[in-house]
Order: C-alpha cells, then structure tokens, then sequence
C-alpha cells in the first residue's frame, strides 16, 4: 500500500447561504482545492463526494455526476462516487479516496463535501438529522438527536460529575476559536453566561451546546506522496485512518458515555500512523454537540474517561492550551453542513500542519487528528495526518 498525501484544499465559507446552490457550493470549494494543489483537470482519476441528504433537502439524488460535470470533470468520464455516512459522509469520503490513491488504482483523487441545508423549514431538518438515528427504535417514539445526545449528556453528569458550567465551556473556547476564522458561520465570541441562560433545546443541552444548520463546501486533492512533490513543497501525508461501526440505537449500547466506534476507529488509526495519543499537536473533533466534544476527546485517549469536562474548564484544549481542540471553531462553531464537515476538518488540519492557518495558528504544529462520527455514533472515522 501506498502513501499517500494531501496536496491542495478548498473551502466556502459555511453559514446561512441564501444565495449559493448546491451546485455553486460544490464547484467554489472543488475548484479551489484543485488551483492549490497545481494540477490540472486530466490529471484527475477519481472523485468522491460525501453528502447526506441531498434527496430530502434539495429533492437531488444522483448527485456524484452532477458535482463531476459542474467542476468540468466528466470530458473524461472520471469515475465519480457519493458516500453516505449521515454527519460522517465526508469524513468516510476522505477514507475512501485514500485507500483508492493508497490501492494504487489511481495517482491522484479529489475528495469533496457539500450540503445545503437552510432552504427547508425546521421540522423538515429535524426529521431529516433524525434519519441518521435508529426510526423504528427512537425517531418514531420521538427521539430527535439533540435529544439522544442529551441523553448522554445527562448520563455523563450522573457517572462523573459533568457539569453544565463544562459543556457551556466547550461552547465559549469554541465560538472563541471560531471568530479567529474567516470561514466560520459564526465569528463572534460567547461568555459563559449568554451560554447558561440560552434557551433549553433538550434539557441539559441548551441553543449554545448544539451545532447550527450549516450551508457549505470543502473539498481536498489526495495524490500518491511519491508524486506529491511534483506539485507542491509542502504534502501533508495522511498516516492513518480508522473506520468503525457501533449498534445504531443508544438502547443496544454498552455505555451512553463511550463511543465505541471512536474508540476502535482512533486504535486503527493509532495503529497504522505509529503513533500515540500524545504525539498528536491539532485536534479537530465532531462536537455537534458539547457533550459530543467532551465523549470525543476522552474516547480518542486524549484525556482518561470522565476527564474531558475539566480539561475544557481548565484551558488544556485552548489554542494556547497543551492539546488544542477545534481550532476552526468546530462544528459548533464553524458550522455543521453535514456532508461537508469530516472534509473541512481534514482542510483545517491541513491549514495547521502548513502553517497557514493565520490568528488560530498552534505553534509548531507537526501532526493533526480529525474524528468525524455519524448520528450519534454508529459511524466513527478518525484520520491522522502528519507535515512531511
């Protein structure tokens, strides 16, 4: 197998796009990624988009080709595939494009994200975000995922002592970080105590804790290292990657406050880069939702079980901290487009290890993590990458 590097990135800017289609979302982050990386359009050999619910929110399945034309792809007839993984799409896209690069089936790829979510109404994203739960087991009872995500957040309260002042703290350095990007949905700074006094979205969490409806676009260039340096001087090689499933409903699960899935999936890939927890200087991690970001970095070994409330409170995943945490402002932050956003966490990572990532740079930055999960869980993707 291959290695295999990242050599070109792009991204819109997330928000309320009420201006921007789909279309012209897909086509502004692919065309960017491909002008940073150097190459040019017959040097692709492959494309894959991760998107979740096109077909519901913008009533368009079939969407690979349709990417693939817009960006003036298919003169060649370039194979180009959607990945599905609910709010994991684009972070199990990435996965799939490396292991094409890595398989030796083609030298280079590009890997993309896209979702247009603000142009339905709420009940339709709410039924929509709860496809990526269980419906025979908790949608149709009425469970929504910010309230399967409160779950555990209350589950966490009872068996180590979290508390609300802890996910209001992941929200605040988030929206903090956040205003330091240029990209960002959100690019104002929270206090604490606009995040307590928040309306309630499903007691414990309230409008602070939960990650916004997010339009938006991220797409990278993937290419075999040994080439990599035929385009830029500065390929940042992904040394591994992890997948791994977990039951789809919270009921089946052992635990409401480990995901297994990231667990294995951080392992995997862990294992494969030869590396360890501590070695990682840039984290971007799934935080949906705040309680989300605090299961994250305890599952990813970063800190032990029960301890990712207090790091946060105390500043170790600051940009100044020992592990920054989100530094793009996360999902919580940044935005959530949901099939964009594993793939803007691998162009953050990106940004950090090049040096380029300007107000939110961490110093001397040499190896980066994403995590990406879908729905609550049932999908986790960890990749690591790593300047060379």
């Amino acid at each position: 197998m291959r290695d295999v590097a990242v050599i070109g990135i792009g991204l819109t800017k997330f928000g309320e796009l009420w201006d921007r289609s789909f279309r012209e979302l897909g086509i502004e982050a692919g065309l960017e990624a491909i002008e940073d990386s150097g190459i040019a359009g017959k040097d692709i050999g492959a494309l894959y988009i991760g998107n979740m619910s096109a077909g519901r929110l913008i009533a368009q399945e079939h969407i690979a080709p349709m990417v693939s034309e817009q960006v003036g792809l298919t003169l060649g007839n370039i194979p180009a595939t959607r990945v599905e993984a609910a709010s994991a799409s684009g972070g199990l896209a990435f996965r799939q494009g490396f292991i094409d690069v890595a398989s030796g089936l083609h030298d280079i790829v590009v890997v993309g994200g896209a979702e247009k979510m603000s142009d339905v109404g709420p009940e339709v994203i709410t039924e929509t975000l709860a496809s990526g739960a269980d419906q025979e087991w908790e949608a149709f009872f009425g469970a929504t995922i910010p309230s399967l995500f409160a779950m555990m957040a209350r589950r966490h309260m009872v068996e180590f002592g979290t508390t609300v002042e802890q996910l209001a703290a992941v929200a605040v350095k988030n929206h903090k970080h956040g205003s330091l990007n240029p990209k960002a949905q959100f690019q104002g700074e929270i206090n604490m105590d606009v995040a307590l006094k928040a309306p309630f979205v499903a007691e414990p969490l309230r409008m602070f804790d939960c990650a916004p409806v997010s339009d938006g676009a991220a797409a990278v260039v993937l290419c075999a290292l040994e080439r990599a340096k035929d385009y830029t001087n500065q390929p940042i090689k992904i040394s591994g990657t992890g997948q791994a499933t977990d039951t789809f409903a919270l009921h089946d699960r052992k635990s409401l406050t480990t995901m297994a899935a990231t667990k294995a999936a951080a392992a995997r890939a862990f294992k494969m880069a030869g590396k360890k927890p501590g070695d990682i200087d840039v984290i971007e991690v799934h935080d949906s939702y705040t309680i989300a970001e605090i299961m994250a970095i305890e599952d990813l070994g970063i800190v032990d079980k029960g301890k990712g409330g207090p790091a946060v409170e105390e500043g170790l995943t600051a940009l100044e901290g020992e592990f920054p945490v989100n530094t793009s402002g996360g999902l919580k932050a940044r935005g959530h487009p949901h099939g964009a956003t594993g793939v803007a966490q691998v162009v953050e990572i990106v940004a950090q290890l090049k040096g380029i990532a300007d107000k939110r740079q961490v110093k001397d930055a040499k190896v980066g993590l994403t995590h990406n999960i879908g729905g609550t869980g049932g999908t986790a993707v960890v990749h690591i990458l790593e300047a060379v």
